[in-house]
């Protein structure tokens, strides 16, 4: 055989390796009828990745197709069919829905960007948590400014507990008059009328601690009335208090769906508590569905008015009650920050002592700790918090009702704002190999959607939304630190957002492509 032979033999050998594979006769049947139906032009096609769809079932190969904000097709494609503007080659990569944080802080009048979120896999995010929400009587006013500053990610709204008490003037009362409470929901009527999905409470700071069950068993029926949910920091995480706190959250369960804010056992030592507060979590007898998130962290962080007692706290006046009964207040102080892990354990993220622990200011100042926190005052500080356990939290994260959340911001001195839902990937799956990667893409999708009550987002089928993620799950990291709290999480590849283009080949694009999205 001559060389033209070979020359001819290895084009056409090419030519076939180019070619897309022959569909099926009832694959493109089903393909043509798409196509009859919706036309050959699509704005993104995604080729070859295999799809997580967020079900918790196996991935498959496939293509997607996407028009406008929505997914067209999922399946084998005939590519003289159909042309798309922009073509991304999935192959040896996984196509997931957007990733759905269902506790998480932020202005986005202020930081619409949210590049922590996106860079790591979040497009949508609930706002409004621990009982405090934008501070408006009409929140549809405040929805309509954040459409305007296009945020980067979808806005999931709540309306806080606390921010209902600021603004009907029960204020720091422990029984709101009856008139008082009508108003109270009045208010919350109103902004689930605006869209809001539910009613968040924070019942560990104020004003959100001076509620009573009658006053929050009263706002659950409300809520309860237009289909929405309670996500609740609870009144106590602390091991001796959380199942109480717990069990008049389930209370409110009997009127509407509850979820639990993330769940911690602070000083919780071993996986057979978490089963135990787990059973709470699984009881027959709530009418209502009871869910709960959790980050991958073993620090929380949170306002340094944790350490005080409630009668150091507003509305008491702080400098009289440091006058009067400051060795109480001292031996208060020591007792607690001691139960909490010691001084080393408390690392804060504010100025001016940011990124230094209590132990290490104490050394620097020649004061007991306690005495430091004392003259820091129950609200001059924010910091974290070195108080729960890897195993305890990582049973509590399995629970198949327990999804994701980040509890972080933009600002927030704590890396689970930039590497949370990257560190399960990272971490969990990939490194402790605690859950299969279709599992944790399920509690960090489909789950929180359903969850929340989203019908057209968390999963990849036809109709519903683009938000999507290409990456390698090998390559994902998440980079930031308690020394480095603001470091972008890295690995993925291409972020979709209501079918707009928020990373491309694993740089952030700077347009923004998020909605505010009302509970119907």
């Amino acid at each position: 055989m001559n060389a033209n032979f070979f020359a001819l033999l290895s084009v056409v050998l090419i030519s076939l390796s180019n070619c897309t594979p022959v569909l099926n006769q009832e694959d493109n049947k089903a393909f043509r009828t798409f196509v009859e139906s919706a036309g050959s032009q699509f704005d993104i096609w995604i080729k070859d990745g295999t799809i997580i769809s967020g079900l918790d079932s196996p991935g498959f190969i496939a293509d997607i197709l996407v028009k406008g904000t929505t997914i067209q097709f999922v399946g084998k494609v005939d590519t003289s069919l159909f042309e798309a503007e922009l073509e991304i080659d999935a192959n040896k990569k996984v196509v997931t829905p957007g990733f759905i944080d269902t506790h998480a802080h932020g202005n986005p009048l202020k930081t619409p960007n949210f590049r922590n979120f996106l860079s790591m896999g979040v497009t949508s995010i609930c706002l409004g948590q621990d009982g405090s929400s934008p501070n408006y009587r009409d929140l549809s006013i405040w929805m309509q400014q954040v459409e305007e500053h296009e945020p980067a990610v979808n806005i999931i709204p709540f309306v806080g507990h606390g921010t209902l008490r600021k603004l009907s003037g029960v204020g720091y009362q422990r029984v709101p008059s009856t008139d008082a409470l009508n108003y109270m929901k009045t208010l919350l009527e109103s902004a689930l009328e605006a869209g809001a999905f539910g009613m968040t409470t924070g019942l560990e700071y104020t004003p959100g601690v001076y509620a009573e069950d009658a006053e929050l068993l009263s706002l659950a029926q409300t809520v309860g009335q237009y289909d929405g949910m309670i996500m609740s920091h609870i009144r106590n995480e602390d091991d001796n208090e959380i199942q109480s706190a717990l069990e008049e959250l389930i209370r409110q369960g009997a009127f509407c769906n509850i979820h639990v804010s993330h769940l911690k056992i602070v000083y919780g030592k071993n996986s057979e508590r978490a089963q135990e507060i787990l059973q709470l979590l699984r009881s027959e007898n709530i009418s209502h569905r009871i869910t709960a998130d959790i980050y991958p962290y073993n620090a929380s962080f949170t306002g340094i008015g944790i350490l005080f007692p409630e009668w150091a706290k507003p509305p008491n006046n702080y400098a009289s009650v440091y006058q009067k009964r400051k060795k109480e207040l001292l031996d208060f102080l020591r007792n607690k920050v001691i139960a909490r892990n010691g001084p080393e354990a408390t690392l804060f993220g504010t100025a001016p002592y940011k990124g230094r622990t209590l132990a290490q200011i104490s050394e620097e100042k020649g004061l007991p700790f306690e005495e430091v926190v004392a003259n820091i005052g129950p609200t001059g500080a924010s910091g974290a918090y070195f108080v729960m356990n890897e195993d305890v939290q990582d049973a509590l994260f399995l629970d198949p009702k327990v999804m994701v959340c980040s509890d972080g911001s933009p600002t927030m001195y704590h890396p689970r704002g930039y590497g949370s839902f990257a560190k399960i990937i990272q971490d969990h799956v990939n490194r402790k190999k605690l859950l299969s990667l279709e599992r944790a893409v399920h509690k960090m999708t489909s789950l929180p959607a359903a969850t929340l009550g989203l019908k057209d987002r968390g999963s990849i089928e036809p109709g519903y939304m683009a938000d999507l993620l290409i990456f390698d799950p090998s390559q994902i990291q998440a980079n930031a630190n308690y020394i480095e709290p603001h470091a972008l999480a890295s690995g993925f590849d291409w972020i979709i957002v209501n079918g707009g283009i928020a990373m491309s080949n694993g740089q952030l694009k700077g347009k923004r492509f998020g909605k505010v999205l009302r509970k119907e």
